[in-house]
């Protein structure tokens, strides 16, 4: 299965979307939806909110008072908590009957209006922001819905702002143009990358680029990349995970790279990543652990031992090693990744050694082996940074 959360401004098109993968053949989840069923007339929800709220809050036929039971809770944190406590286990229970209900072979979109604003995305393979410019929506809030713009403007101005969602974003769907511009575009994600993402999920197959070897400009958006990549990784660890960083070129600000994510994860022991529940769950979450024997080559010969996963998704390729915490191949991951980051010098002489090797070699395969003499070349030069600046690892 392939969970989506699927949010959006206030008049961004939202809706649209979610009508469109139904359409698809998505098993879309309204929060809207449920949080009205979960206080329909006769429930317990209801009920309960009667009971903290009291008769007030209903109409004169037995049904909730939106209106009223809002000017309770927006004037009053406590509450609104109060109300949060009663409706949202009753909204979650609902949510993973449905999703249980979908089937392992499906799509799930849960559409979630608050889902940046409640920090959820690392609960989802992808989160799918629908947005558009203010004008356009506030266009769309006047005809669809009647608000003024001073209404709309204080609805949105409640709502998570462009920079957040952009933060949580995996696929920013611009609804700037027409609706057939953005049935195109929703078309064009789930045949493109939904569809073989779900597969797979479900086969526990990783993503892998072609060979060929292409080294792309420094991307901006890498770090928050891998930071969304971690979240899900942390969530499908539990316990096991003890650290989780982003390492590797794409880590390291300025550096050219290939357009992958290099991840690393420290664990107690590699036999914990071996647990046959433990290698299930990460399927489950889209990183697939991938079989046979990892290792990092050291300088005298010897090797450092590891497992290996790779992410699910078709168009963010990332590889996860997984290290036990404090070994050498743990520790030099993250001494490069600052040595790089902190040496202006040195990071120019690794971009260079990189782009001299574009100029002849054409594999990914034979790039990764023709660096290693270089990487020798400069281990013991980042080792002394480490001594000399008194390093210690980010976890302490």
């Amino acid at each position: 299965m392939l969970r989506v959360g699927l949010t959006g401004g206030i008049g961004s098109g939202k809706s649209t979307v979610a009508q469109r993968f139904s359409t698809l053949g998505a098993a879309v989840i309204d929060a809207d939806v449920l949080a009205r069923e979960v206080v329909a007339p006769g429930s317990p929800g209801l009920a309960a909110v009667v009971e903290r709220f009291g008769d007030e809050v209903l109409e004169d036929d037995g049904a909730l008072n939106r209106a009223a039971l809002g000017a309770i809770v927006f004037a009053d944190a406590q509450a609104r908590r109060d109300l949060e406590q009663i409706t949202h286990p009753l909204i979650a229970a609902r949510t993973a009957e449905l999703v249980q209900a979908a089937g392992e072979v499906s799509i799930v979109v849960h559409d979630v209006p608050l889902l940046v604003e409640k920090d959820m995305g690392s609960g989802y393979h992808l989160v799918v922001v629908v947005d558009a410019g203010q004008e356009a929506r506030l266009k769309r809030l006047a005809t669809t819905r009647g608000m003024t713009e001073a209404e709309a403007r204080s609805r949105m101005a409640a709502q998570a702002s462009d920079e957040q969602r952009r933060a949580a974003a995996d696929v920013w769907l611009d609804n700037d143009g027409s609706r057939d511009d953005l049935v195109v575009a929703v078309d064009r994600l789930w045949t493109d990358r939904l569809v073989p993402f779900e597969k797979n999920v479900r086969t526990g197959t990783r993503s892998r680029r072609p060979d060929e070897l292409v080294l792309k400009g420094p991307d901006p958006t890498w770090p928050a990349q891998a930071d969304r990549l971690l979240a899900r990784l942390r969530r499908g660890f539990g316990d096991v995970l003890v650290t989780a960083d982003h390492v590797g070129s794409t880590a390291v600000p300025g550096l050219v790279a290939k357009d992958v994510i290099d991840l690393q994860v420290g664990v107690r022991s590699l036999s914990d990543v071996d647990d046959p529940a433990v290698v299930e769950r990460l399927r489950l979450a889209g990183f697939p652990v991938v079989g046979g024997e990892w290792h990092d080559n050291a300088k005298d010969g010897t090797v450092w031992p590891k497992r290996f996963l790779g992410s699910a998704d078709p168009d963010r390729v990332a590889n996860v090693h997984v290290r036990e915490v404090d070994s050498e191949g743990w520790r030099w991951a993250l001494v490069f990744r600052d040595w790089m980051r902190a040496d202006p010098g040195a990071r120019a002489e690794y971009a260079a050694e990189k782009q001299r090797l574009a100029t002849t070699i054409t594999t990914v395969r034979e790039y990764a082996d023709a660096k290693e003499p270089w990487f020798d070349s400069v281990h013991e030069r980042a080792q002394a940074w480490a001594r000399s600046t008194g390093w210690t690892s980010p976890h302490g």
